[in-house]
């Protein structure tokens, strides 16, 4: 028996300074995510960062929560409703942290008498903080709670053509008969160091103006290769002129080196130039979220209008469109197809 279970972010229980420090203190003491010695993880995350930002980031959290729900954990949940419309196997929806377990997720599949899960973890490029945490926290489960069943990932589908499809369609359907001077694709950032930790080269990843365009090995696992790569290949399926997009990460922690150039200040930028007319797409997440609902469509706008701009479009994620869901459903139903031919 086949089964899917579907893995997004995770989201607090509730908009409030408890919750959403219970939510950041299981986040953050992620070896994957803060990746430094126990200690001095501890010290930073319990010692100062769980004093000072639930509060802040539950006033965030306040500003795009629905009455349904944390937006995330909703549109996650439209998705998987969607997806098991057109499949006949269980699909299970879970998150790497919060409530909506992955151990609870793998139960739901088990208790359905599945033995075979596809893992499928909703983000189109790799990371140690996204794909990776997931993937290995699963397998740990498995050995821990569920040794009969047997758990495949979905690999990074970034440079996929019918996901490039989707998404192009997508940005391509929200801005029509918008008249946007540039579009500016941004992608949450990650440190520097993580993705020199990636390349499984140990010496391909420079992380400047040319190892992302050299091919390499390193691109498997590389999120900056892969963050550029969906930039290059949308830009090239909507024929976007040149100069009228870029690229940005945002949402960084601390102050070690990130991805760069940092999405606050090229919404400045932009705004300084003249730009009086911008979109925005944030292709590093599927579900609109707080990074990309205050983050960017509340925050970045201030920006662009305190710097002089006047219009500012925020693409939403793709989340439980039509056609996003018919391409996660076309993967899975081939993935079992395909199980069943070689069995």
């Amino acid at each position: 028996m086949k089964g899917i279970l579907l893995v997004n972010l995770g989201s607090p229980d509730s908009p409030t300074p408890k919750d959403v420090k219970k939510y950041l203190g299981e986040f953050l003491m992620d070896e994957r995510v803060i990746d430094i010695p126990l200690v001095a993880r501890t010290a930073l995350v319990k010692g100062i960062i769980l004093k000072t930002r639930p509060k802040q980031s539950a006033a965030a959290y306040k500003k795009i929560w629905w009455d349904e729900g944390s937006p995330l954990i909703v549109l996650s949940e439209r998705l998987q409703k969607k997806i098991q419309k057109q499949t006949s196997m269980p699909v299970a929806l879970a998150m790497r942290y919060g409530s909506l377990t992955i151990k609870k997720g793998l139960q739901e599949l088990v208790d359905k008498d599945v033995t075979e899960v596809l893992l499928f973890p909703l983000y189109p490029q790799f990371a140690m903080a996204t794909t990776e945490t997931i993937t290995v926290l699963a397998e740990e489960l498995r050995q821990q709670h569920f040794p009969h069943i047997s758990i495949e990932s979905v690999p990074a589908f970034y440079n996929k053509p019918d996901y490039i499809e989707v998404l192009s369609n997508s940005i391509k359907n929200h801005l029509k008969g918008i008249d946007y001077e540039h579009l500016l694709f941004s992608y949450h950032g990650v440190p520097e160091r993580h993705i020199r930790k990636s390349d499984v080269t140990k010496s391909h990843c420079k992380i400047d103006k040319s190892c992302c365009v050299t091919p390499s090995k390193a691109h498997e696992f590389c999120y900056r290769h892969q963050c550029l790569e969906v930039t290059r290949l949308v830009a090239e399926k909507l024929q976007l002129k040149e100069n009228s997009y870029s690229t940005s990460f945002q949402s960084r922690l601390g102050f070690d080196p990130w991805l760069l150039p940092y999405t606050d200040r090229t919404i400045e930028r932009l705004g300084k130039k003249g730009i009086k007319n911008m979109a925005i797409v944030t292709p590093a997440f599927v579900s609109d979220c707080l990074e990309t609902l205050e983050e960017i469509a509340m925050e970045g706008q201030e920006i662009f209008h305190e710097m002089g701009g006047q219009d500012f479009t925020t693409v939403p994620c793709l989340n439980d469109d039509q056609e996003f869901v018919d391409l996660l459903s076309n993967w899975i139903n081939a993935w079992a197809e395909k199980k069943l031919e070689t069995a």
